[in-house]
């Protein structure tokens, strides 16, 4: 049985809700977070991760497992190249382009419906071109 689409709010709370369990991951890792949900005209990047001479920026995307799509399959290349032009647009504001390298990851979210999430990080998911 499936479930009805859910509301805009309730989208947006399930999606920072994910966003703040992959920072905590990443956290945990080592990584700090320097900045969430960077807009730009072009994009949107959900996290900025540091890391010794690594920026990464992380789009994290999430599903149930009622959901017919896994997190990993839901991200599109155009909605890779909205996350590049948003890492541009942020590693152009903070002249980071000749200093850091820069990478993209994803993390997948898998809400088990159990109150347990199976999360699996992909780093290096794409490249700079949206190649994944």
């Amino acid at each position: 049985m499936s479930r009805p689409p859910a509301r805009p709010s309730e989208r947006r709370d399930r999606g920072l809700a994910a966003e703040g369990l992959a920072a905590s991951f990443l956290e945990e890792r080592g990584w700090e977070i320097v900045a969430r949900n960077h807009h730009a005209r072009r994009g949107e990047v959900d996290l900025i991760a540091s890391k010794g001479e690594t920026l990464a920026f992380v789009e994290v995307r999430s599903r149930s497992a009622t959901s017919l799509v896994h997190p990993l399959e839901s991200l599109t290349f155009r909605k890779r190249q909205r996350i590049i032009a948003a890492a541009i647009d942020y590693a152009q504001r903070n002249r980071l382009l000749e200093s850091r390298a820069l990478r993209f990851d994803v993390i997948a979210i898998l809400d088990r419906g159990d109150g347990e999430e199976e999360i699996e990080w992909i780093e290096g998911a794409f490249d700079g071109t949206g190649a994944a």
